[in-house]
């Protein structure tokens, strides 16, 4: 059994492109917690900054990934660039929406127990074991390609001019994009929390603060709110959305 609970919030931005999925449920606003069995799937997406119509692909790139249903991993990477497909052609098709993009990372639970992660554009999955936090996904964005070349260090990496330059995306028109697909190794533990967030909570809390936040003795819901806040603090003028998944048996 699994525990998931997500909060997603427009901090200073007048509106929210970020959605989230649990299940079935998906929602642009406020906070959303289920009790789940396996197969499931849960899920964060971010309208592409600078491309129009941001609220609406986010909110679409979910519910196209909900519709499409999930039990097993064979066809994972087949629906996800369906979704993409999905939406490239309904911005294609009203010039309000010409070239909608959004990011996507999320979770992949399937009936056997078997996690899936996967991830397009520059948001987050970590592991959260042991009192400690470990990333799992990786960013696909030009900083990351420098950090991996050595050119920047990961300090550099938020105040960089180039941070909001990503890969393309899901609805790019142009590309289609490279979506990584890991199955999890170990899956999960007893007592492990699997964090997804974007990027207006990964670039202004740090991994000792998210620590220290999920070791408080407080619901996992408050805790949540509490990591929503703290990238507030910390001068976030980004939307914020952040789901956590726990293993409870």
């Amino acid at each position: 059994m699994y525990y998931c609970c997500g909060v997603t919030e427009k901090g200073f931005m007048p509106h929210n492109e970020d959605a989230l999925l649990i299940n079935g449920s998906v929602i642009d606003s406020g906070s959303s917690e289920q009790t789940l069995e396996q197969p499931f799937l849960a899920a964060r997406s971010d309208g592409v900054s600078g491309e129009r119509s941001g609220e609406l692909a986010s909110k679409m790139c979910l519910e196209l990934l909900r519709d499409k249903g999930f039990a097993d991993s064979a066809d994972l990477k087949e629906k996800l660039l369906s979704v993409h497909r999905g939406l490239a052609e309904y911005s294609e098709s009203d010039p309000e929406t010409h070239n909608m993009q959004a990011t996507l990372c999320g979770i992949a639970v399937d009936s056997d127990k078997r996690i899936f992660t996967f991830n397009v554009g520059d948001s987050r999955l970590y592991r959260y074991r042991g009192g400690r936090i470990k990333q799992i996904s990786r960013d696909q964005s030009l900083v990351q390609l420098l950090i991996d070349e050595g050119a920047i260090s990961t300090e550099e990496r938020r105040t960089h001019v180039h941070r909001n330059i990503i890969f393309p995306v899901l609805g790019n028109v142009k590309t289609e994009p490279q979506i990584d697909i890991i199955e999890l190794a170990g899956g999960m533990e007893y007592g492990d929390l699997l964090l997804l967030c974007t990027d207006g909570l990964s670039d202004y809390v740090s991994v000792l603060d998210m620590e220290e936040i999920l070791e408080r003795p407080k619901s996992l819901k408050s805790r949540l709110h509490l990591l929503v806040n703290k990238a507030l603090e910390n001068g976030s003028k980004d939307n914020i959305t952040v789901i956590a998944v726990v293993y409870c048996e």
